[in-house]
């Protein structure tokens, strides 16, 4: 008879043997055949009820140990660089090991919160417990969900606010963090599929009423994972911070610098003055100062602050509050260039000629004073010969110069060309009781263009000076159209009757000659939304890719450090460049350039789709009194399931679905982004001009549905089959293009 192994025994040899931990291996590994299968099955049964080992599935290990293979949760890289992971499957007592993560040349870029399969090695001597190995990404932090919480006498579920979410959320007893019916939770996926057939959760925290001011930008934030709470530690260290003395800066502050901002400003950042050039050999031409808040003073390398910023990469800005990327003892005060206030800044002096082109630039670290916080419709009521009273004393020696040198540099705007897609800009204005008292389009002043002209020049500027001096910086890029998606557009700019340059480097004028040419016509809004779609997304790297859209070879975001972390090590690096002190770009930021441009190119597009979606929500609660109302718009997208309609009053959104056409079947024409009506021929693509009622607005959701009532002017036929007066076999523009097309090809294949 084969003697049975003594607990300490298995331990031992699962210690031995990390991969091999079912009951058969055990059984092999002592010699146990037979009826003595079954005392090995009680005994280790025995030591999984003592915690000396974990039942998982058909296996045992240590419970006091990481399996060698596991799930494992990225964390953000640490001061450092180095990036440690959480351990996804520890029962152990007390904390789990640390696991620091080795990444092979070879593995993609892992942001904090991606979760990894990896093999896990034990070491010793450490200050960490496990090294991990990628074997492949599965995606990243845990499924979590917002909804509302319904008590059942089985727990209970969540029902998730998300748009076209159409599945609830089970939640066990023991599971709900004591949650009221009818409150907003946030929660977390909890295993398989429940006895309800219902995937379950657990509640991870409740965020109280969801119908309370301000819950809407409150649902956005726990719903992207937007950092809202600052640790103690970046508290502490901001609060400690004090104004930084002129030491070793430049003295500016005798330079009638200005801020020029909106009405709601929460910082101010950056601040300017263009001054008539006295050189002889400038003639007509100016100096540009563009000076801009010395965060790198205060958020040093390696701080809690820095850590901090660098995982929020951003600030996110909502209707009714802004997350800030850092507390506001800076964000609001001491990197805030209030007027008559000394404040640390990083300038850059640039000279101009008439033309607008940008002969030489000079950046310096200096102490600056702003003469006055102002508005951009302040600006330009001065502008255009009505300047408040405290505008008046400085027309001329500021308002104007500075509107001189933005018409030079307009000049050279014009030549060089860049893409001319002005789009409107929504503002949502929320009462003091958190409902929306207004939507309207942002009016596009020359006090905004003027600023936004001369925060690009210091952009370039700033990109090309950590260029001469061969600098490691973080580039703002946008590359050119994908290849398939310029044929796309180009396909569609031929079929319509224009042309777009083909076998040449394209250009960002050769669009904008597009856009010129449909101006007006009926393929204007088809070609404006196919342009749109054909761009890319930008982003941050270290290498300088240029930017297409700007049509510039080289630029850097240089003018936001209070709410980008791009521009802060651009600060960096210029402070590093010229030796100005000892917080500049660390051998540690370098190391992980690649790994911060990835983060950061990440959170921004996270603080982008949590702006998008709160818009949404506030725009749907907006409308929501206006139910069964008619409105104006154009086709923006379509789908197997419907055409999406941008309305012309607000620039919501909302949805056409397919089934509420009539009674006809609808082809989906993806190629063509049109839905056709297999008996009407009745065709709705990208582009056409709508007129719709709305049949639903869910605020809590952002979603709105229509229902379609006219297309290009023209009613729809009688129950969606095409009776008279209707627009049987009405053609979009995107049809009418590619018939065009079409038409033409075969016309040079007959010439053949």
């Amino acid at each position: 008879m084969t003697q049975i192994p003594t607990k300490q025994q298995i331990l031992d040899w699962l210690a031995d043997n990390p991969g091999a931990g079912a009951k058969r291996d055990i059984a092999k590994a002592f010699g146990i055949k037979g009826a003595e299968r079954i005392e090995l099955k009680r005994l280790l049964k025995e030591m999984a009820a003592e915690g000396l080992l974990e039942r998982r599935k058909r296996s045992y290990r240590d419970a006091e140990k990481l399996p060698p293979v596991s799930v494992v949760q990225i964390l953000p890289p640490d001061a450092s660089g180095d990036q440690f992971a959480h351990a996804m499957e520890w029962s152990g007592e007390g904390d789990p090991p640390r696991i620091l993560f080795l990444p092979r040349a070879s593995d993609p870029a892992l942001a904090g919160g991606d979760r990894i399969l990896a093999r896990l090695q034990e070491v010793g001597g450490e200050d960490y417990g496990y090294e991990a190995r990628l074997i492949r990404k599965i995606g990243s932090a845990a499924h979590k969900v917002v909804g509302i919480f319904r008590k059942t006498a089985e727990g209970g579920r969540i029902l998730p606010i998300d748009k076209g979410a159409d599945k609830e959320w089970q939640v066990e007893p023991g599971q709900t963090l004591d949650a009221r019916d009818g409150e907003l939770v946030e929660a977390e996926r909890a295993g398989p599929k429940g006895r309800l057939g219902l995937p379950r959760a657990r509640i991870t925290e409740r965020l109280g009423d969801p119908a309370a001011p301000r819950a809407v930008s409150l649902i956005a934030i726990h719903q992207h994972g937007i950092p809202d709470d600052f640790p103690d530690a970046v508290i502490a260290e901001a609060d400690a911070a004090e104004p930084a003395p002129l030491g070793g800066r430049e003295d500016l502050r005798d330079l009638p610098l200005v801020t020029i901002d909106p009405a709601d400003a929460r910082d101010r950042d950056d601040a300017c003055l263009a001054i008539r050039d006295d050189d002889p050999a400038n003639e007509g031409g100016f100096v540009l100062w563009v000076a801009i808040a010395d965060v790198a003073h205060y958020v040093r390398p390696g701080s809690a602050l820095d850590r901090e910023a660098r995982n929020r990469g951003n600030s996110t800005y909502f209707p009714d509050r802004v997350v800030p990327m850092l507390p506001d003892r800076l964000s609001g005060d001491l990197c805030s260039l209030h007027e008559f206030v000394p404040r640390a800044c990083l300038a850059v002096r640039i000279k101009i000629d008439s033309a607008g082109n940008k002969i030489s630039h000079r950046f310096t670290r200096g102490l600056m004073k702003s003469v006055a916080s102002l508005e951009y419709a302040e600006v330009q009521a001065a502008r255009d010969g009505a300047p408040s009273e405290r505008l008046t004393p400085l027309m001329e020696e500021v308002i104007a110069p500075l509107y001189e040198c933005y018409n030079a540099l307009t000049r050279a705007r014009a030549a060089r060309q860049p893409l001319e897609l002005d789009l409107p800009e929504r503002q949502i204005v929320i009462d003091e009781e958190g409902k929306v008292a207004s939507v309207a389009f942002k009016e596009r002043l020359d006090a905004h263009r003027l600023i936004e002209e001369f925060m690009v020049l210091a952009n370039v500027a700033a990109a090309e000076e950590l260029q001469r001096l061969r600098r490691p910086l973080l580039y703002r890029v946008h590359e050119e159209p994908s290849p398939e998606k310029l044929d796309a557009l180009r396909e569609v700019a031929e079929a319509s009757g224009f042309s777009l340059a083909k076998g040449q480097v394209l250009k960002t004028a050769h669009l904008n000659r597009l856009l010129a040419q449909a101006e007006g016509s009926e393929f204007d809004g088809l070609l404006n939304i196919t342009t749109l779609r054909a761009m890319t997304q930008a982003y941050y790297h270290p290498q300088n890719l240029g930017h297409f859209g700007l049509a510039l070879r080289s630029y850097a975001h240089f003018t936001s450090p209070i709410r980008r972390y791009s521009d802060l090590i651009v600060h960096r690096a210029l402070i590093a460049a010229h030796g100005w002190g000892d917080d500049g770009l660390s051998p540690a930021d370098i190391e992980v350039l690649e790994e911060t441009a990835k983060h950061i190119s990440d959170t921004e597009r996270r603080s982008m789709a949590a702006e998008r979606d709160t818009t949404d929500r506030y725009l749907a609660a907006y409308l929501a009194d206006r139910v069964g109302s008619e409105f104006t718009g154009r086709i923006s997208g379509v789908q197997r399931f419907g055409a999406f309609v941008k309305l012309d009053e607000t620039g919501a959104d909302g949805l056409i679905p397919v089934r509420s056409i009539g009674r006809e079947f609808f082809h989906y024409d993806r190629d063509g982004q049109a839905l056709r009506g297999a008996d009407s021929g009745l065709e709705i693509g990208v582009g056409q001009r709508v007129t719709v009622r709305l049949a639903e607005a869910v605020p809590m959701t952002g979603g709105l549905m229509l229902e379609l009532l006219e297309l290009e002017g023209k009613p729809l036929p009688a129950g969606g089959r095409g009776g008279k007066g209707g627009v049987r076999g009405r053609k979009s523009a995107a049809q009418k293009a590619r018939d065009r097309g079409v038409a033409r090809k075969v016309k040079r294949s007959r010439k053949k």
